[in-house]
């Protein structure tokens, strides 16, 4: 099994990195997180005109995919910039309606997936739905039920602002059955390796700002990152986000074989990349000082993501749970 990634791919990922590195994400992210929608659709559709989404959705569909591998590259950058938004929702909801197929009028939904002409939050055996406000329609599944919705509660506070979580209401059903329960694990598995790369390159960007900070922070006239114990701290976070990376390819790569071990994979990388990119953040808070505390400072955009992405799609126990199920 090759691991290397390709010329074609680690060009792929400079580009996006060079394109949202360009546009201003903080910025985005305020006022994503204040309810003002317009920046972060401009920033969407430059992300889609990249063909991110089209990664998730079938030729026949005009998509390109799916290719989880690309799939995962392309969220290790939008992690890495703390793109907002319902991105991986809106890949899970194109991986649930391309298994589901034309009862839930597949057709019509995944070439705008593609496109990104529709924001898709998909919310699976969970109460609250991600930017319900923000996304064209809501696909809720229940059981072996799925309904789609317009109509959301309000928006309720999370750890991370730009996080907007909202209880969908009423809807009407459009498919039930074994076949929408066999969708949404497939679902969930892409959703899990998509926040799974996010957290690996929120990881990153935290790690990259705190040694940049380290670097320029003095104490006794000498850098903090001369200490030992801050070396040992940075260190530590190296090697948890370096032993996550390979485990987030090895379960694209397992996904895209369609592996009867996929699931696991992806349960395992979730873990990994989550639990890294959490003690990132945890790492980042620390060594900033009092610094890191402040809203006022873009890191914390970054640091308060670090949480809600470890426990989205499955929190770190109930991953395990599943590696172990076999």
């Amino acid at each position: 099994m090759r691991f290397l990634l390709t010329d074609e791919q680690r060009e792929f990922a400079r580009t996006l990195d060079g394109m949202l590195g360009a546009s201003g994400t903080p910025a985005v992210v305020r006022a994503w997180a204040a309810g003002e929608q317009k920046p972060g659709r401009e920033l969407w559709a430059r992300v889609a005109a990249a063909d991110v989404f089209a990664l998730a959705v079938p030729e026949r569909h005009r998509g390109m995919g799916p290719l989880p591998v690309e799939l995962a590259l392309s969220f290790v950058e939008l992690g890495r910039h703390a793109v907002p938004g319902p991105l991986v929702e809106t890949v899970a909801a194109a991986a649930f309606l391309e298994r589901l197929g034309e009862e839930a009028a597949a057709g019509v939904w995944l070439p705008r997936i593609a496109t990104g002409d529709a924001l898709v939050s998909l919310c699976a055996g969970a109460p609250y739905a991600l930017d319900a406000d923000a996304a064209d329609t809501v696909l809720v599944v229940q059981g072996d039920t799925v309904r789609r919705t317009d109509t959301h509660g309000p928006v309720q506070p999370s750890l991370d602002p730009a996080r907007r979580l909202a209880r969908p209401l009423g809807g009407t059903v459009v498919a039930r059955g074994p076949a929408v329960t066999a969708a949404a694990a497939h679902a969930v598995d892409v959703a899990r390796l998509a926040t799974a790369a996010q957290s690996l390159g929120l990881g990153r960007a935290l790690l990259a700002a705190t040694v940049a900070h380290a670097e320029r922070r003095t104490q006794f006239q000498v850098p903090i990152g001369s200490f030992q114990a801050v070396k040992h701290r940075l260190a530590d976070t190296l090697i948890g986000l370096e032993f996550a990376q390979p485990l987030v390819y090895a379960a694209a790569l397992a996904l895209a074989a369609g592996a009867p071990s996929a699931g696991r994979e992806v349960a395992a990388a979730k873990v990994a990349a989550g639990e890294a990119g959490y003690a990132a953040a945890r790492t980042a808070l620390q060594l900033h000082g009092a610094l890191g505390y402040t809203a006022e400072l873009d890191l914390s955009l970054w640091i308060r993501k670090a949480r809600p992405l470890r426990d989205a799609w499955g929190t770190p126990a109930e991953c395990r749970a599943r590696v172990l199920a076999g």
